[in-house]
Parts: structure tokens; sequence; C-alpha cells
């Protein structure tokens, strides 16, 4: 059948469209992740120009290598279930409750997310370790357990639940679970059978972002785990820059590339299978304050949640970093002493947000464009594989991209070693995943046949996405914003291997200092820390207040 040309061109718009949307995305993704990691693992496999993929079978067979395989997927596992199930009720609160102290608890549960792995692992040996909070008061250490790993990456992926479900949740329709109430169902059936399919993308979403960090996790098995316990990230780096075998650290690299894409192609499935339209609200309509003694127990059991396993530690550091008299520690961070900081270590800061703004607005073209491309109908196959292709660089080993960095990157066109966007791009290769995981799940609510609509009156695609997606979808892009912007903040694996010394980030000034002996130094790696969750917090809370301000009209 003969196509009018009304039909060929729609068609054609439709093509270029779909190319324009995928085409910055995969082009970033070829050029600053496939390329520095493709050239490490390269450096590593080949000798004299020969490949010797037998040393992957060497490696293997290592029994110690083995263990840690082991370990790594095992605690990934169970810190990804105490997670979902500690901070699910977590996200109902924040969804569904209305109270005072709202945005400023919401800032306060998103900061430990954004802290520096080594400066939380220090901070939980100070909970859990000898002489610490736990053995002074009743005798009990964990230190030497499991327990004191998982405990610190449930701290840390708390916040990734509670938004990333919360979002989604908060903008769900709740007469649809009080209409099944209605016809007899109880609230945990109603809640089961209408509301938890609805949020299952989102709840998936979060699991796997969960997983991702525990599965590569580094500072806090490395302070926590001591010589017992060992994740593939820290393996990775032991064999990078201790024992200097990039054969068997290329080795790893590549097992756990191949595990985590098997782990993102078993998610992609299972989402496309359960993807739907659902009928989505304005949250301000949604959240209500407490009714009943129910509601306000789970209110208050929340707060406990918070208190004493968020604020508890972050505490710990505040109270640290004040022990010399007179802010001394403070103080010092004015003074450069010609070390290990070619300048004051105060400036950090000014560095940090200076990074943080730019891989924000890099990571949310990117994640914008590419989440836009994975909604449409008429998307390829390849666009579909893509999606898993984005969470990748959440699963890759940090110091693995930042090696890649430095030895890819050193060539014209992509001679990047002295220019200042070579930190911005690393963060943002972090930040695009939770811009796309965070958007796809409300993109993929709106009913596709608005878009269908405004399509055929006329409006070009552009269009049809800041007229029709937009709006809907706003609040879920500040939300990516602010993720991407946290975690750029507090990125460290690969960003202490290409920051100058004469530009130090925070997260990459507190390591060195903790590595240097002696109170002073150790007193100002608690001060840093203690600068940067403040700087996190107030961002947060100006975050909470752009959204607000989007749902009233008014700032």
């Amino acid at each position: 059948m003969d196509l009018t040309r009304t039909e060929v061109t729609g068609r054609t718009r439709g093509a270029a469209a779909r190319f324009g949307l995928i085409a910055l995305p995969v082009a970033f993704f070829a050029a600053f992740f496939a390329y520095p990691v493709a050239a490490i693992v390269a450096r590593g496999l080949k000798v004299e120009g020969a490949w010797r993929f037998g040393r992957i079978g060497e490696v293997l067979a290592q029994s110690d290598v083995r263990h840690v395989l082991w370990f790594t997927t095992w605690q990934a596992l169970v810190s990804t279930a105490l997670t979902l199930l500690i901070a699910l009720p977590g996200a109902y609160v924040f969804a569904r409750f209305d109270f005072r102290g709202k945005q400023v608890l919401r800032a306060v549960v998103t900061v430990p997310f954004v802290l520096p792995t080594v400066v939380v692992g220090t901070a939980f040996l100070a909970l859990v370790g000898r002489g610490g909070l736990l053995d002074e008061l009743w005798g009990v250490r964990l230190d030497t357990t499991v327990w004191a790993i998982l405990l610190a990456h449930v701290f840390f992926n708390y916040a990734v639940v509670v938004r990333t479900v919360g979002g989604l949740w908060a903008q769900l329709d709740p007469r649809q679970e009080e209409a099944a109430r209605m016809l007899g169902a109880s609230p945990f059936k109603a809640w089961r059978q209408v509301t938890l399919p609805a949020l299952g993308p989102a709840v998936a979403a979060a699991a796997l972002m969960v997983f991702l960090f525990t599965f590569t996790s580094f500072g806090v098995v490395q302070i926590l785990g001591g010589p017992t316990f060992s994740t593939l990230e820290v393996e990775i780096y032991r064999q990078t820059s201790e024992i200097f075998d990039l054969s068997t650290a290329a080795v790893l690299t590549l097992i756990q590339f191949v595990a985590v894409g098997a782990i993102l192609a078993l998610h992609a499935w299972t989402v496309r299978r359960r993807e739907t339209a659902l009928r989505l609200v304005d949250a301000s309509v949604t959240a209500r304050r407490p009714r009943g003694a129910g509601q306000w127990a789970l209110l208050g059991g929340v707060l406990l949640t918070v208190v004493v396993l968020l604020l508890l530690p972050l505490a710990v550091l505040v109270q640290r970093s004040l022990d010399a008299p007179g802010f001394g520690y403070y103080r010092a961070l004015t003074r450069a002493d010609g070390g290990i900081f070619l300048v004051a270590p105060i400036e950090a800061i000014g560095n940090s947000l200076e990074y943080a703004l730019a891989a924000t607005v890099i990571a949310v073209v990117i994640g914008g464009l590419a989440a836009v491309a994975l909604t449409r109908r008429d998307a390829g196959r390849f666009v579909r594989g893509f999606d898993a292709l984005l969470m990748l660089p959440l699963g890759v080993s940090a110091v693995t991209v930042g090696f890649g960095f430095l030895i890819a990157l050193d060539e014209p066109p992509l001679d990047l070693r002295a220019s200042w966007i070579l930190v911005p791009l690393a963060q943002a290769l972090v930040g695009v995943p939770f811009v796309v995981r965070t958007m796809l799940p409300v993109l993929r609510a709106v009913d596709v046949r608005l878009r269908e609509a405004a399509s055929v009156l006329g409006a070009s695609p552009w269009r049809v996405w800041r007229e029709v997606d937009l709006p809907m979808v706003r609040r879920a892009l500040l939300i990516a914003a602010g993720f991407a912007f946290a975690v750029s903040l507090g990125e460290f694996g690969a960003t202490v291997f290409i920051a100058r010394p004469d530009n130090p980030t925070l997260p990459v000034a507190v390591a060195r200092l903790l590595g240097r002996p002696g109170e002073l130094n150790y007193g100002q790696a608690m001060a840093l820390s203690t600068i940067l969750m403040v700087v996190c917090a107030v961002a947060l809370l100006v975050l909470e207040r752009l959204r607000t301000a989007d749902r009233t009209g008014e700032f």
C-alpha cells in the first residue's frame, strides 16, 4: 500500500526525532565510558600486542578470588533486602503524610548518601568499634562482623528508596486503593494488589541502584571489613594501587562488568513486562496529616529510624570536628601546609560546588534525552537495549574508570588531562543513571494517547514533549537534578585519580587528610566532612523549596 506524503513526512520526522534523542547519550557513553574502560582492560590483558584470555581462568581458579566473588554477591543481596525493608515505610510517610519539618527531614535523609564512603566508614567504626558508642554503653562491638557493613550500606542507600519510590508513590491516585477497600479488601490486601503493582517499576529501579552500590562498595568495606571481608571493588583497588597487577585487576573488572550486565538485562526484561499507564495526580493533593494511632505510630517509627540510623553517625562526625577548642580544626583548614595540598583545604568547597553544578547540567541533559528516547513507542531494539547500558557506570569499578580516563583521554581529539571538565564528566557518568531511573517510571506512566493526540493535531515532537510530558514530569526532573548534584558532590572513586592537586574536591581532600597520621589531620577531615554535610543540606533544602514553588506556583 502506498504511503501518503503526510505519512512519509511523519515517519521521517519520527525517525529523525529518535536519532536526535539517542545520538548524544550514545556518543557520551561511548567516549567517556566505553572507551576508557576498554583502554584499561586492554592494557591489563595485552602483553606485547597479544591477548592473554587464559589469564581469566587463572584468576578464577584462585580460592581467594572465589571467596571475594561470593561475599560481594551475598552482602549486596542482604544489604538490598534490608534497605528495602527499612526504607519502604519511609517512602510511604514522605509520599502520603504532611507534617511539620517534612522538607528539612527530606534533606536530612538525603545527606548521608552524598558523604564520602571513607568518612562514613570511620564514623561507623567510632559507633560500633573498640571504644565506640555501643562498646562504651553495652560492651557490644560489631566492627569484626558483617553487620557493621550491612548497617552502613542501609545508612547510605536509605535515601535511594525513599526518593525513588516515594517520588512515584506521591503521584499515585489514592482513590484506586480506597475503591478496593470499599469493595471489602483489607488495607494490606488493597496495598498489595493495587498500589504495589503500580510501584513495581520504581521499587525495582531502587532495588537495582542499591544492589549496584553495595555490589561495588569500596570505602565502607575497606574500613569496616578489615582483612576479613573484601568486595570486588576493594580487590581491584588493591591489585591496581598496592600490588600493581593490572592483569588481575583487568580480569576482576571484566567479571564485575559481566555480572552487572546480566543483572541489568534481567531487570530491563522484568520492568518491560510490568509497564502500564498509571493515573497520576498532583503530589500535593495526596499528602495529608496522619490520622489515627496507627499512622502516627508509623510516622514515629520512621522518625526514630532516621534518628538512630542516620543522624547518630552524622552527630559523631560533628562532635569529632569540634574536639579542638576554639574551632581549631576549622581554622586549620584555611592554611596550606605545602604537603598534600597546594592550596588551603577550604578551597575544596568552591571546587566541589563548581564541579557538581557542571556535572548536574551534563547529567540532566544526557539522562533526560535518554529517558525520553526510552519511553517512545517507536523506539527500536537498540534504544531499548541502551536502557540497561545506562546503568553500567554504577556497576563498573570507579577505580577502573578513573585510571581509564588517565590512559585514554590523553591524545587529540580527546586530550582532556589539563581540562577542568574532566572531573564533571566523570561525576556525570554516575549522575546520568539516577536521572534516567528517576524519570523513567513517571514518563512511562504518561498516557501515550495524550502524545498521539498532540501529534495528530500537528505538534512537533519537541512541542509534544514541552506541552504534554514536561508538565507531568517536572517534579521528577527536579528530583533527578537533586540526585545528580548530590552524587557529584560525594563522588570519590574516579575523582581521586583525576582531580588536580591545586583543585581538590571535598571527598578527595577528606581522603587525603585521613591518609595522613596525626590528630590534626583527622580533625580537619571531620571538619571538612561536616562542611560537606552542611553544603548538601542547604542544596537539598533549596531543591525542596523549588519543588514546593513548582506545586504552588510561587517562590
